[in-house]
């Protein structure tokens, strides 16, 4: 995990460091499942719209609105998981320039930047979902704050990313995920 141009962390740091990683690691596999169940729900759902529309003549009234909240759901919980592997839109020609020390510093500078814009995201949605708790959804008995939560657990889920990334650097995965979307 360290090399002679990256010091290896403190004895302290690096056991809090893989609390985090476990931490992390559990969340995620926490936020697979979920994507998978919302994905499957979304995928259920439009198949049985489908199907009452076109072979019984009927619909499924909140069909479109369900089938996007479990979209929404979807791709908010897997946002962090790109953000783990380094897939997230980036223009990296610089940084290639850069010797090995001056991109790890300039990545943990930019994961401390994400991590400021996703408290601000949490914040943000945090309030509209709030705003919007009272509101209930055109077609289902409950509120319409379901289309924020998922950003609000998006944002912390991607903290935690960055925050470890951050302290722990390109290394930090083991399976070097960070360095092979750099090459």
């Amino acid at each position: 995990m360290s090399d002679p141009g990256h010091p290896s962390p403190g004895p302290a740091a690096a056991g809090t460091l893989a609390m985090l990683r476990r931490a992390v690691d559990l969340t995620d596999a926490l936020s697979r499942w979920l994507i998978v169940a919302a994905m499957a729900a979304m995928t259920l759902l439009i198949s049985a719209q489908v199907f009452h529309r076109y072979v019984l003549s009927s619909s499924i009234d909140a069909a479109d609105e369900l089938s996007r909240l479990f979209f929404v759901w979807s791709i908010f919980l897997a946002i962090p998981h790109g953000i783990r592997r380094g897939v997230h839109v980036g223009i990296d020609i610089v940084l290639r320039l850069m010797p090995g020390q001056a991109q790890d510093l300039l990545q943990r500078a930019s994961a401390l930047a994400g991590l400021l814009l996703m408290a601000v995201v949490f914040v943000t949605a945090l309030g509209a979902a709030a705003d919007k708790w009272g509101e209930l959804m055109p077609t289902l008995p409950v509120t319409a704050a379901l289309y924020y939560i998922p950003v609000c657990i998006c944002a912390l889920h991607s903290a935690l990313h960055l925050l470890l990334f951050a302290l722990g650097g390109p290394e930090i995965w083991g399976d070097d995920a960070w360095k092979e979307t750099a090459s």
